[in-house]
């Protein structure tokens, strides 16, 4: 039997998440579901037009973007009142009864959920084991209904047989006996190689830029003050506008681009001076650890950004500007006149984060994937490799116990074939008061003593 696993995230292809990379390098070794985002909100009357596209996505087979082999699409249908347990209750089943329809090949499952909404599949696909993919502080995300995705968060963290997240400061949220950090990667190949300068990139000035998405925890009146600041250079800004971007337009060198694909983002990238992450203070943006920090500097281009944790392990190729238009201003400036130190991100590849380090003759390539903490410490070169993580997934497809003498040992499982039973409520950082998971053994979590040595806070949510 093939190893499977069914992942619920956000909509394949609506953007390149680390979810998304991280499953792409699984594909070799495992046949995956993907099931698109059910939403982690009430839907709203602006909500009409995406909520047409995704009953249009529901009736077809087909993907908005070709999908990898190995790989297959579902766009489920769902009810939205996802804070109400009686709407989790028909979910739950009817969500299952979808994936069995579209997936009919499927048999004891890893089931794996980036989206706190999707605990209401948990233990109805009789599933060997749960991971949860946390890679954004979901309870302070712009857009999202908070109280709804900190109950859902809450009922998935208790139930969950592991925990990966994305950021030490999410990794801390979490009960260490099941956690386990794994910082973003870096497609290095293709942020490294550029191409043709886009037509639309502006000409006679250097250029500052930024892509992802405008949304609120983009500083947008910093940006408008230090354009102005900065006559002599221009301001461009890709990505689909999600806030008020009032205070930018008008403003002559000011270049407000709209979205472009994930695949044309190197060349336009390769053709600016100074990448710019240009983050308010934000809950979210402290406990964030952004994709494109990795890429900009895979492009070996000068990299601008106001100050967030995630940046540590990276400060000393990054200039940190004040939060203000002239501290942003010289620090334009200033690392325009810095040599490009050129990339330097090997060992943080999505490829190298997701391949066993030890594979050999003995252990064939592949056969170890990694799905948790990688120990490491960043050095002034990088990183050094990775250790042995603890929770690989084994050639049976079961995630093995941490510190356990046979790693092949399989997880106890929250539901198996007609058991469906829910483990008793808890708070995320309390003790499993039953000890039914302490097959997992207990790993130190970062701030505890005896902890491993983790990279300081490198990690993204993969929206800003």
């Amino acid at each position: 039997m093939s190893r499977q696993l069914v992942v619920l995230g956000e909509d394949w292809g609506a953007h390149p998440s680390s979810t998304q990379h991280l499953i792409r390098r699984l594909l070799p070794d495992y046949r995956v579901l993907w099931v698109n985002s059910i939403g982690l909100r009430a839907p709203g009357w602006r909500d009409l037009g995406r909520i047409g596209r995704k009953l249009g996505a529901a009736s077809t087979r087909s993907a908005p973007q070709a999908i990898p082999e190995g790989l297959e699409v579902l766009a489920p249908l769902a009810l939205p009142w996802h804070d109400q347990a009686w709407a989790r209750r028909i979910n739950g089943p009817w969500l299952a009864s979808q994936i069995r329809r579209r997936a009919p090949w499927l048999e004891d499952p890893l089931l794996w959920l980036s989206l706190p909404s999707g605990i209401a599949l948990a233990g109805h696909l009789a599933e060997r084991a749960l991971i949860y993919y946390c890679g954004d502080d979901f309870g302070a995300l712009a857009g999202v209904d908070h109280a709804m995705a900190r109950e859902c968060e809450q009922e998935l963290v208790a139930r969950a047989h592991l925990i990966i997240a994305a950021s030490p400061a999410l990794a801390a949220r979490f009960p260490a006996h099941k956690t386990r950090l794994l910082p973003h990667g870096v497609d290095l190949d293709r942020f490294s190689a550029g191409g043709q300068r886009p037509a639309d990139l502006p000409r006679g000035r250097p250029i500052a830029g930024f892509y992802g998405s405008l949304s609120s925890w983009i500083d947008v009146p910093l940006l408008a003050e230090t354009a102005r600041a900065l006559p002599h250079w221009d301001l461009v800004l890709i990505g689909p506008h999600q806030c008020d971007l009032g205070a930018l337009r008008g403003i002559a060198n000011v270049h407000l681009l709209g979205p472009r694909p994930h695949a044309q983002l190197p060349a336009y990238l390769h053709h600016w001076q100074v990448s710019l992450l240009p983050f308010r203070d934000t809950p979210q943006i402290r406990a964030c650890n952004p994709l494109k920090l990795r890429e900009y500097l895979a492009a070996g281009k000068p990299v601008v950004s106001t100050d967030f944790p995630a940046l540590d392990g990276y400060r000393e190729r990054v200039v940190v500007a004040e939060r203000t238009a002239e501290g942003l201003a010289e620090a334009i400036t200033r690392a325009a006149l810095d040599a490009p130190k050129g990339p330097w991100l090997e060992r943080e590849t999505w490829s190298a984060l997701t391949q066993h380090p030890g594979a050999s003759a003995a252990t064939p390539a592949g056969e170890w994937r990694v799905l948790g903490v990688n120990e490491g410490r960043h050095s002034g070169a990088g990183c050094t490799p990775w250790a042995e993580s603890a929770a690989a997934l084994n050639r049976d497809g079961h995630p093995a116990a941490p510190g356990s003498a046979d790693p092949r040992r399989p997880l106890r499982r929250t539901a198996r074939a007609g058991d469906r039973g829910r483990e008793p409520r808890r708070t995320l950082g309390d003790p499993d008061p039953s000890g039914r998971r302490r097959a997992l053994g207990q790993l130190p979590h970062p701030g505890q003593s005896g902890a491993a040595s983790y990279p300081p806070a490198t990690s993204c949510c993969a929206s800003p």
